[in-house]
């Protein structure tokens, strides 16, 4: 009598949940060695794919054989395709069961293996059901395929989106507002490119983030984020990206310019290190020598510890870390505008945003007008109701027509931005953050610190222990310093002959009594005073409102010997020769475009408009 081992699978977890394919295999099985009066040793069920034997159950069974050989002569299952479903680690396991003395046998395919022809036939009973797997597998990756080129996603949500179904029952993807807030947050920390992909990750899970290191990069490098579905190459089609039937998190520029971040095309080197108070400016110098990116770490002394950013042993730069930070502030002293100057940067960051607003505002202000007039007629038609001049049944359908216009242009209308005050806040804080950059780097954090490094200088910068030097700065930061500068070069060389910027504006003060104002023909008139001086000039003036004159000084010492102190203050008196030595309206005109230039790279500028 024969001593036989029964292997039961099934296909799928569900029809191992559910059972009937198991019990219906035992069944057979067993109804099988009652006929044929073999003894069952032990019976294994398996719920896995047969496209290998990395099967759990198989192996303890292949393991239970080896260590009891002899114990058991058959394994018994009912078809062949529940033994395996690839042709290859087919043969190769039934010769591995010969050698341990057991013969493989499927009852309603069976099989002498004594008779060569044999061999043919097993052939085809074990390429059959590898031929229907490839088959399904191929009608899968082409389906698939086919939704990709679609534009839809296929599988489970990715980070930030959630699997919905319509009410046909097709799937899609939808933002989930909890995660997408991490992912815009995400994007737009690799784009400053101040902390690399790992720093960012670390800060993201702090904030709440559930994602492992590996999914994290494979979320950062996936398109679906703004809005696109990557097809992969086969055969002779390229691979490509297609639009995406979903709604995107991010804009397609914000995840190209952090690709290019990842890929090293627009990166730079920042520490992956989390980098002590001590040191802000680790990861952002450059060794004057050898060129090197500057490390920092602390030596302990006698009796303290003391902190230095210092290059490898072998090139041996090294400078105090007290002095360097002290020196970078001195440094970033350079590019804070006067107070007034932030005034004028202010006034015209909301002329520039008024400007390119217009066209909105106006389509804002049709809408409401719209609005309005079908309230209008609505309201009449409700009074002509009440004087039976129309029927009701029309007036029910006027209502229902008008009140959905009405909805509709307040659709229109929510759509529209309309958030000047929003802008005259944030303005407002970014101007204040600009003229104290100096005090908010050294009484922010460590973060705060290096974002402003970051933003300020988008290269690295080379140290020699006295002077910064950087191949590119913010343009921005770079167009306030040129202005500045241009600034005092011309208070340092005042000239009398181009003195007529101050016609263009009223004075303040009270002339002298000897003074004959209408006979001064740098008075001007007040038809000629220039719009743009006027809303220019008032910051100059700290101790008076406008409208006051000051009668014009015959030179320079005379003008501050003739009340302007006690007028203007020691403040107003710097920038009133700097008034006066812009000279012309040309000049006047020429340092406005200067100033409105930089106002389009203020705004991205983000660092400053924080809270």
């Amino acid at each position: 009598m024969l001593t036989v081992d029964l292997y039961i699978r099934v296909s799928t977890d569900e029809q191992a949940d559910r059972g009937y394919s198991q019990r219906d295999q035992e069944e057979r099985l067993r109804k099988y060695c009652d006929q044929k009066q073999y003894t069952i040793r032990k019976v294994i069920y398996e719920d896995h794919s047969a496209k290998s034997f990395e099967r759990p159950e198989w192996k303890k069974l292949l393991l239970d054989l080896r260590r009891y050989k002899g114990k058991s002569d058959l394994i018994l299952f009912t078809k062949w395709d529940r033994f395996s479903r690839n042709t290859g680690d087919a043969y190769s396991m039934i010769n591995t069961l010969r050698k341990l003395g057991v013969e493989p046998q499927a009852i309603e395919q069976p099989l002498d293996m004594s008779v060569p022809e044999s061999k043919i036939m097993l052939a085809i009973h074990l390429s059959a059901p590898e031929v229907e797997n490839d088959r399904r597998a191929l009608n899968v990756f082409n389906g698939m395929r086919r939704a990709r080129k679609e534009g839809r996603w296929m599988g489970p949500a990715p980070i930030g989106y959630l699997n919905k179904a319509k009410e046909d029952g097709s799937i899609y993807i939808a933002i989930n507002e909890a995660e997408a807030g991490h992912i815009r947050w995400i994007f737009q920390e690799l784009s400053k490119r101040i902390f690399n992909s790992e720093q960012v990750w670390k800060m993201a899970v702090e904030r709440g983030l559930k994602c492992s290191k590996h999914n994290f990069w494979l979320a950062i490098r996936n398109p679906v984020y703004c809005g696109k579905i990557f097809v992969a190459k086969y055969k002779d089609e390229e691979e490509r990206l297609v639009p995406g039937q979903h709604e995107g998190i991010i804009t397609e520029e914000l995840f190209q310019e952090v690709q290019d971040v990842l890929d090293g095309r627009g990166r730079i080197y920042r520490p992956k290190s989390q980098t002590q108070p001590e040191f802000p400016l680790r990861g952002f110098l450059i060794c004057p020598r050898c060129g090197k990116i500057l490390t920092a770490s602390k030596s302990k002394g006698r009796n303290n510890y003391y902190s230095y950013y210092h290059c490898t042993p072998q090139c041996g730069i090294r400078f105090k870390a007290k002095e360097t930070n002290s020196g970078f502030v001195t440094e970033l002293r350079k590019y804070v505008p006067k107070s007034g100057m932030v005034n004028v940067y202010g006034e015209l960051i909301m002329e520039e945003f008024k400007e390119m607003t217009y066209h909105t505002r106006n389509e804002r202000n049709k809408v409401l007008k719209q609005i309005e007039v079908i309230s209008a007629q609505l309201n009449k038609a409700r009074k002509d109701v009440l004087y039976e001049k129309i029927d009701p049944a029309d007036f029910k359908i006027m209502k229902v027509e008008g009140e959905k216009e009405i909805n509709m242009l307040e659709k229109k209308m929510i759509q529209l931005p309309n958030d000047t005050r929003t802008i005259e806040n944030i303005t407002r804080r970014g101007m204040d953050n600009l003229i104290s950059l100096d005090e908010r780097f050294e009484n922010g954090t460590i973060k705060e610190q290096r974002e402003i490094v970051g933003s300020i200088y988008p290269e690295n910068l080379t140290f020699d222990g006295e002077h910064y030097r950087t191949a590119r700065l913010n343009e921005a930061v770079r167009q306030i310093y040129l202005i500045e500068k241009e600034l005092q070069e011309n208070k340092n060389g005042t000239s009398e002959e181009n003195f007529d910027l101050c016609r263009k504006a009223e004075r303040k003060g009270l002339p002298p009594r000897s003074h004959d104002r209408s006979a001064d023909p740098r008075w001007g008139r007040p038809d000629q005073m220039n719009a743009r001086s006027l809303r220019s000039l008032p910051f100059l003036f700290s101790a008076s409102g406008p409208g006051e004159p000051v009668p014009p000084a015959p030179n320079k010492n005379a003008r501050q010997s003739r009340g302007i102190h006690l007028i203007c203050g020691e403040e107003g008196i710097r920038t009133l020769d700097t008034l006066s030595s812009i000279h012309t309206c040309k000049s006047m005109l020429s340092l406005s475009l200067k100033i409105k230039k930089t106002i389009l790279f203020i705004l991205p500028f983000r660092v400053l408009f924080r809270v």
